[in-house]
């Protein structure tokens, strides 16, 4: 409330009614408006007169520098010193850190990491990429867009900081700032606050189902990629038209290639390990009726534990089967752990070990515990299996180590078959095939170079061609504009720990735990350097790509901090 300046009793309040925490204390130096204006204002309101201030380096500022103590301003209103041909920059941090302007040259995947990773007080305004309606944006819907697009990339199993810096984006390109996105293993949701008067705006959408389909994941990044391009105009109507499409879509490949690119997994992973073509063919049909029989109890609506426990359950039966039947130029421990390739579940393992270094612990231990779910079936299917096969007599030898180093070429082809396989499972684009099948190549004569032929342990090996996977297929996103999974999980195939895995088990079978935990420990630590690796060859690729645009050389914060420092 504004009033006219008089005496010093005018200066008192004329009721015991509640006043704004912006008023300034009695004895306060105040500025006044004109006489005229005596209605009551909004304390954010620009005061009276000054948008009319005459605009130059000598003018006055509106806290009226003429008057002195005669007048009453605002708190908001500009000091005298100001002026718009020399106004200082819109945007400074609060600890003075050189300012960061985001430019569109910069992937949006960088400028939204690096505006979620700042915080809420420091971030730039938003520069609207769509035009909005006359009336501004729509807000309920496009909260509701930009929630449908989380949840396609969530449930194709994207991290969880880059489906909050997709969703980031797609609110930003319609205009609305102060968003605040939130992702969990199951939950999404978005907070909009119109103005700091207003209430904020949330909505949320519950992930129901999750389905690996990497060509509609880059349906989706291309759809962002568009909505937050300035020379590509994209309505909230036509977003949704393209979105309904992405999710009409069917997927690229039928049930039965699927069925036949993991029984070729399975075999490529059996000779990968030393096996002949007898053993390829036996390993193929041992993962293809798994894969059936999975197929089956998914169609009967059983959990996908049981589905696990039910696919690993004929390529441990075809093992059996071999060792019961003498033949001496047949390895069933190659055939049981080509079946096992097929099933290990390396996708979830790398997002959730990513969710939690960079910093979403919740989403990482519900992703981990996934993980540990569907290992605990397959460990069940097999050890079912065994203990079957030990009552029949089946002379499984544990001490039946892999000699697989004397075949450098048949395995280079191997791991790249292997690689092509597992790219048609998880449902990826023809055009992505080729680049990640020969990222698995070079990851498989990375680890060979080194744990075979250096004699380096096959844990650090295996880390190290996990990273450089990581960085190549970061590297292979950047060129694409899209997600970087395509060129990354199907890539770490034939580093996962099937043999490892496979030993484990046969020796609890026999009643040696000691000797099974150990081998199992090792299958657990092979697979957190796959993890750790893919994820540090992705940072490493960020930590050298600058933002473009970047004043002073800064480039994107780490991650959530704990500690303080």
């Amino acid at each position: 409330m504004v009033a006219e300046q008089g005496g010093p009793e005018d200066q008192k309040p004329q009721s015991d009614e509640a006043r704004s925490a912006f008023v300034p204390p009695a004895g306060v130096e105040r500025h006044t408006a004109a006489p005229e204006d005596d209605h009551p204002t909004s304390e954010f309101s620009i005061p009276a007169g000054l948008a009319n201030e005459p605009q130059g380096p000598g003018a006055d500022s509106a806290s009226g520098s003429g008057t002195g103590s005669d007048t009453i301003g605002s708190a908001f209103a500009p000091p005298r010193t100001y002026s718009a041909q020399h106004s200082p920059p819109a945007f400074t941090p609060a600890h003075g850190s050189p300012m960061i302007r985001l430019t569109k040259e910069a992937p949006w995947q960088d400028r939204m990491r690096t505006m979620l990773r700042m915080p809420v007080a420091e971030r730039p305004a938003p520069e609207p990429v769509q035009k909005p309606d006359e009336t501004g944006p729509a807000v309920p819907r496009v909260l509701d867009l930009t929630l449908r697009i989380g949840e396609l990339l969530l449930a194709g199993g994207e991290g969880a900081e880059d489906v909050e810096a997709a969703m980031f984006a797609v609110t930003r390109s319609y205009g609305l700032d102060r968003c605040e996105p939130t992702v969990t293993f199951t939950l999404l949701s978005i907070s909009h606050q119109p103005s700091l008067v207003d209430d904020p705006v949330t909505a949320s959408r519950t992930v129901r189902r999750r389905a690996t389909d990497y060509t509609r994941l880059a349906a989706v990044f291309r759809l962002i990629d568009d909505i937050t391009t300035e020379d590509v105009e994209v309505s909230l109507e036509e977003a949704y038209r393209r979105l309904a499409e992405i999710r009409r879509n069917r997927h690229p490949y039928s049930g039965w290639v699927l069925t036949l690119a993991a029984g070729g997994l399975a075999g490529a992973a059996s000779v990968l390990l030393g096996g002949g073509p007898l053993v390829f063919l036996v390993a193929a049909v041992g993962a293809m009726l798994g894969d059936r029989l999975a197929w089956l109890c998914a169609g009967r609506g059983l959990p996908e534990f049981y589905q696990f426990v039910a696919a690993a359950m004929p390529p441990a039966a075809m093992g059996v089967a071999l060792t019961l039947t003498h033949w001496s130029d047949v390895r069933p421990s190659a055939v049981i752990t080509g079946g096992l390739f097929a099933l290990l579940p390396g996708r979830a393992l790398v997002a959730g070990v990513q969710d939690g270094l960079t910093g979403f612990y919740i989403t990482a231990a519900a992703r981990l515990l996934e993980v540990m779910y569907l290992f605990i079936g397959i460990v069940v299917g097999v050890l079912l299996v065994l203990y079957l096969g030990l009552q029949l007599g089946a002379q499984l030898n544990p001490e039946a180590r892999f000699v697989a180093h004397d075949r450098p070429v048949v395995q280079i082809l191997a791991s790249m078959a292997l690689c092509f396989a597992f790219a048609i499972l998880l449902q990826q684009d023809r055009s992505t095939v080729l680049a990640v099948t020969l990222n698995g190549g070079v990851a498989w004569v990375i680890y060979g170079a080194m744990a075979r032929t250096g004699h380096i342990s096959a844990v650090a090996a295996t880390a190290t061609a996990a990273g450089l996977v990581g960085l190549f297929g970061q590297l292979f996103s950047r060129y694409r504009y899209t997600s970087s999974l395509p060129f990354i999980t199907a890539a770490i195939g034939p580093l996962l720990p099937g043999s490892a895995t496979y030993f484990g088990l046969l020796a609890v079978a026999q009643g040696r735990v000691n000797a099974g935990l150990a081998s199992l420990s090792t299958a657990v630590a092979t697979a957190l350097a796959i993890a750790i690796g893919v994820n540090l060859g992705s940072e490493i690729s960020r930590l050298f790509m600058r933002v473009p645009g970047a004043v002073g050389g800064a480039n994107r914060r780490a991650a959530k901090r704990t500690r303080g420092f």
